[in-house]
């Protein structure tokens, strides 16, 4: 958890270190403007994509199959939305990161290694009683 804490304190002074020198090179005004756009725009993307996602997911289900890569997906386009929704400029490109599907498919890579290996400590029980 204190790893937790110091990756909040840490990206909190890079953003507002890059929104003051950001702000001393092309003003103030113009960083406001885009960071108002971006988040429009980021959350207004993560919403498309994250529709897209449910109704793939719903279709993989009503072939009886388990939708995984849309659970992927889904886990990534909310992480993403929730950079895409702070304001700066270093959570704006990791949120579009992982909402655009051209670059979100590195990460999904990285989150399935991640959820094996837990599945694989017993950090992660799966329980199946049918």
């Amino acid at each position: 958890m204190r790893w937790l804490f110091l990756a909040f304190l840490i990206i909190s002074a890079a953003e507002i270190a890059v929104l003051v020198w950001a702000g001393n090179l092309i003003g103030p005004w113009w960083v406001f403007i885009i960071i108002l756009l971006t988040g429009f725009f980021g959350v207004s993307l993560a919403k498309k994509e994250g529709l897209e996602t449910w109704k793939r997911a719903q279709y993989s289900m009503q072939y009886g199959q388990v939708p995984t890569q849309e659970i992927l997906d889904g886990i990534s386009i909310l992480i993403g939305g929730v950079f895409l929704f702070s304001p700066g400029f270093i959570t704006d490109i990791v949120g579009f990161i992982l909402v655009l599907p051209q670059t979100r498919k590195y990460f999904k890579l990285l989150l399935g290694k991640l959820i094996k290996k837990m599945i694989d400590n017993n950090t992660i029980i799966i329980n199946r009683k049918w």
